[in-house]
């Protein structure tokens, strides 16, 4: 038994090996090689790429998806309008983080290309961009922490029941 263990594993991590000999091989060409194209062009748009998941799954809606179900959740005029506002103010916020976290990361690339890392300027643009990403996650996280302030209890329950979510593990 033992055997075919051993012979299934590595049966199994080389064929995992032989799937990916290049590495990262395609990503030297990136603009900035920690960040897709893709990657970039969420963060300049203030996109929430699941920043607000401990959120979102218990029990605090977002704006943006609060105002689409906003005939469903029954949401006054004056919710709504509270609601416009704040996803208005959290997308202007939020493009500015990610827009100065590009140009953090775009530098830390620059470091390394220069061939010139010093222990000092490494920890430095390691926390300016750690600090840049722990700020985008916090707009996130406190907007849906501001909107759930705006809703009623039904509201929420109803929106978590329309967005698909168990009750389990919710408190």
């Amino acid at each position: 038994m033992r055997l075919v263990f051993l012979a299934c594993f590595f049966f199994l991590t080389g064929s995992a090996i032989a799937q990916h000999p290049q590495g990262y091989a395609g990503h030297q060409a990136r603009d900035i090689k920690a960040l897709s194209g893709e990657e970039i062009k969420q963060y300049r748009s203030g996109a929430g790429m699941s920043f607000a998941l401990a959120a979102e799954l218990n029990r605090y809606p977002g704006p943006m998806h609060a105002l689409e179900l906003a005939d469903e959740l029954n949401l006054s005029d004056k919710q709504r309008g509270s609601l416009q506002a704040l996803m208005d103010n959290h997308k202007a916020e939020a493009r500015a983080i990610g827009a100065r976290l590009v140009e953090a990361e775009r530098e830390l690339d620059g470091l390394f290309a220069s061939k010139n890392v010093t222990a000092t300027a490494l920890r430095a643009k390691v926390r300016a961009a750690g600090d840049l990403r722990s700020e985008y996650r916090l707009s996130h996280l406190d907007t849906h922490r501001r909107t759930r302030e705006l809703l009623t209890a039904e509201q929420v329950e109803h929106y978590d029941h329309l967005r698909g979510y168990a009750r389990d593990g919710h408190k």
